[in-house]
């Protein structure tokens, strides 16, 4: 335990909390750097939630590690392939993962530590809108009473019904951290964030992947040329794509074979489902306090991440999308503010960025040209292209690129798009200028490092300059 050690008690807290991922730990010591006496429930053995154990960090530190271990940032710069798909096992590149986690985990504990917040271990549900009770493994149970409730519980992956996953090799983004080998092929069913990350992993490793995705479009919130400009990259590495099309029917014999409803039939030595997230709220007693979810389990909240019981709140996964770990930090922090009515001037963050760890990778932020389009507001693209950038050519990626969507009129920043090599990085230099209300001025009066990849926001404002001269002079023309 981390903290004071319990076993049996009954206490009178301000604040507790259900889970520890991101969301969860945020809200806790928000609340308890403001002196409020603060008790944080995990069910599980260890600390972080799906952000630190099966999420977040895990499969990003095996994006680097497969990167590495593949050989494949050092293709172009040495000008030879590497397949070492043959020699690899995955404890080859889940130690890192292993080192990354573990070191999470304790920073998590100090933090919780440093804010004196007490920490249960067991499983916990509302007996009423003050009460929780505490169930630990083969211990007597806990009950715990608070003025306020923060529930952070987190998501888990969905699992479609005709799926047998009771097959060991019918995975999802859970289980799909717990292989033995690295399999020589993959089916990933769903092209969104979670399976077309997975899908460029297992790629760089020399394993065949094909992706079924229902729509016409892999990772549907993405800006549309991002989108199109990712899916050619995952094809260039010889990634398959069935479009528009979904499973039918999945049998399990010496490959698994999978019937499309296209006709297609695939036969393959491994399937990963990614299919969403649903909300892990069933067993936390949510009919005893009002709480409402919606058909996949997600809490439903307000502005403020207030459910229908004015006292209990939630934030994080459990809560829906966008499920993204930095977006839930910021919610657990802004629910305890308006909780406990710490912060009057707190307020949630207009912009948030999305990052998709993908190869390359994408971020944004903003508005997308789709968006703009359809709410009628007039704006000029400018773009500048990692092929053009020395760091780009230095790094071997020349195939990304930047966007920037400027207000036709008052020429401020709207949105910013960016694939290709530390896209997760650069998305932050316009964010923060949106967020302080710039525009196109910001980034032409601004010196940047050389070589660098940041320089590309320069020279998407030049592409943009002149289309704004060209728009200009059209209309003064008679």
């Amino acid at each position: 335990m981390v903290g004071k050690e319990k076993i049996m008690s009954v206490e009178k807290f301000d604040l507790v909390v259900l889970g520890s991922g991101p969301a969860g730990e945020k809200g806790a010591a928000a609340a308890a750097y403001f002196g409020k006496k603060v008790e944080l429930i995990e069910k599980e053995n260890v600390l972080g939630g799906a952000a630190a154990n099966t999420g977040t960090l895990p499969s990003k530190t095996l994006r680097e590690s497969a990167l590495y271990l593949s050989g494949f940032k050092q293709r172009k710069l040495f000008g030879f392939q590497v397949d070492m798909m043959k020699t690899i096992h995955i404890s080859d590149f889940m130690a890192h993962e292993r080192f990354v986690t573990d070191h999470e985990r304790q920073r998590i504990r100090e933090n919780l530590a440093r804010h004196g917040i007490t920490v249960y271990r067991g499983m916990s549900s509302f007996v009423d809108s003050e009460t929780v009770v505490i169930k630990p493994d083969r211990c007597p149970e806990v009950q715990l009473k608070a003025d306020r409730f923060l529930i952070a519980t987190g998501s888990y992956p969905f699992r479609p019904k005709n799926f047998p996953f009771h097959d060991p090799r019918i995975l999802d983004s859970d289980t799909i951290l717990t292989l033995d080998v690295i399999p020589e092929s993959m089916l990933v069913i769903g092209g969104g964030v979670i399976g077309c990350e997975y899908a460029c992993m297992f790629s760089a490793l020399g394993v065949r992947v094909c992706v079924v995705e229902k729509s016409e479009k892999i990772v549907g919130g993405m800006d549309s040329e991002i989108s199109s400009s990712l899916k050619s990259r995952m094809e260039s590495a010889g990634i398959k794509f069935f479009m528009g099309d979904s499973v039918i029917k999945i049998e399990c014999g010496k490959l698994v074979g999978v019937e499309l409803e296209s006709g297609a039939t695939i036969e393959t030595h491994s399937v990963l489902v990614s299919s969403g997230r649903s909300g892990q709220t069933g067993s936390i007693g949510l009919e005893n306090v009002g709480v409402t979810t919606n058909s996949r389990g997600h809490i439903l909240v307000n502005e403020h991440f207030q459910t229908k019981q004015p006292n209990i709140y939630a934030a994080g996964d459990v809560i829906g999308n966008p499920s993204l770990a930095s977006t839930a930090m910021a919610q657990g922090r802004i629910a305890v503010y308006h909780a406990f009515d710490l912060k009057q001037s707190a307020h949630f963050p207009s912009l948030l960025p999305s990052g998709l760890y993908t190869i390359p990778e994408c971020s944004s932020a903003g508005q997308s040209e789709e968006h703009l389009d359809e709410a009628k507001i007039p704006y000029v693209s400018g773009k500048a292209s990692y092929a053009n950038n020395a760091r780009g050519q230095i790094i071997g990626d020349t195939e990304g690129f930047l966007k920037l969507l400027f207000h036709r009129d008052t020429k401020k920043l709207l949105g910013v798009h960016v694939i290709g090599e530390g896209a997760t990085e650069i998305v932050h230099i316009g964010l923060t200028v949106m967020v302080m209300g710039g525009g196109v001025d910001v980034f032409i009066d601004t010196c940047y490092n050389y070589p660098t990849i940041s320089e590309i926001y320069k020279y998407a404002c030049y592409d943009a300059l002149s289309k704004f001269d060209k728009i200009k002079k059209s209309s003064e023309e008679p």
